[in-house]
């Protein structure tokens, strides 16, 4: 089990990476999800191929997939909605709903109790988020360099709660899922759902989201190393491995796991600001910065023994149950 939860953190750190890697690539965020999901279905369909495993399934096997999908590019196009609209901290605080939106719905699509100390954990991630968020992006912009209004701040976190409420439910149901079909099987169908959703999306996008610069597909020079690094690593094998985890771990701590990525995201860039990498600007790790950190890690952390608490509670009833 240790195993699989350093496999996890090893995932997260990668997605963390994804951050990194969106700012060498030139193109704008939602073309940039476009090629990320179109490479990654590529490259898994090349994988089974090669591994000479079926990829066919059933029409409604495929439909639920390819929905599924969908919701996966509804989360990261409203995940870049909400950053554009309000400030990253802000952004970064509805996001940090995504525990809580699992406590609550893993219940209702798994039919099981709701666990009141992971919607205690999910709260708690909440707080330690908003003060990583503080502390590194906190800092109000001069009005020179654009300030957001208080509505656009607003609109911004509503579209970011929703952004986390629907990685929340793609998490959820990627883990019952995964009991009928292989994880890369699952992900490709998932990353074409979510690569045809965007292209759907795309004139939409064009005509009111682009300013008049319409679509900017080009890419050129260190993108395309940098883009299959994002579709071949951080997506191809975090995203398959993280379903293929969910076997054993469940969505809610994974998604409570997730929430270190912001964190994880932060130390890399600090780490490519020492290496003077171009473009990346020096971080200000305040004393906020490590204790939201802490905050976060201890509900990670805690998490386990209160799931073995719940367990060891529930024989227990069992038991007694028996006895009478």
């Amino acid at each position: 089990m240790l195993k699989d939860y350093l496999r996890l953190h090893f995932i997260v750190l990668l997605w963390g990476f994804t951050a990194i890697l969106g700012k060498l690539i030139s193109v704008p965020p939602v073309e940039l999800v476009f090629w990320r999901t179109l490479l990654a279905a590529a490259g898994l369909l090349a994988l089974l191929a090669l591994r000479r495993q079926p990829w066919r399934m059933p029409a409604g096997e495929a439909l639920r997939l390819l929905g599924v999908g969908a919701l996966v590019a509804a989360h990261w196009i409203t995940f870049f909605l909400a950053a554009r609209l309000s400030s990253v901290s802000v952004c970064l605080a509805g996001m940090a709903t995504l525990a809580l939106w699992t406590s609550l719905l893993e219940p209702l699509l798994l039919w099981r109790r709701v666990r009141f100390y992971e919607v205690g954990l999910g709260l708690l991630t909440m707080v330690g988020l908003y003060i990583v968020a503080q502390a590194v992006y906190g800092h109000p912009a001069p009005a020179a360099e654009g300030a957001v209004s208080e509505q656009g701040q607003l609109l911004g976190l509503g579209v970011a709660v929703i952004s986390a409420g629907l990685s929340a439910l793609f998490s959820v149901l990627n883990s019952t899922l995964v009991k009928r079909h292989t994880p890369v099987r699952l992900t490709l169908y998932e990353m074409a759902g979510a690569c045809l959703s965007i292209v759907l999306f795309m004139p939409v996008y064009s005509h009111y989201f682009t300013e008049g610069r319409g679509l900017q597909l080009a890419l050129s020079g260190y993108d395309w190393l940098w883009m299959f690094l994002l579709a071949g690593v951080c997506t191809v094998y975090a995203f398959s491995s993280s379903v293929e985890l969910m076997k054993r771990i469940s969505a809610f701590v994974v998604n409570l796991t997730v929430n270190l990525e912001p964190v994880y995201g932060i130390l890399l860039a600090v780490g490519m600001y020492a290496l003077r990498v171009p473009g990346f600007g020096q971080e200000r790790l305040s004393t906020g910065f490590y204790i939201g950190t802490l905050v976060i890690l201890l509900s990670v952390l805690i998490h386990p023994v209160l799931d073995q608490w719940n367990k060891r509670r529930q024989r227990k009833a069992e038991a007694a149950e028996a006895v009478v």
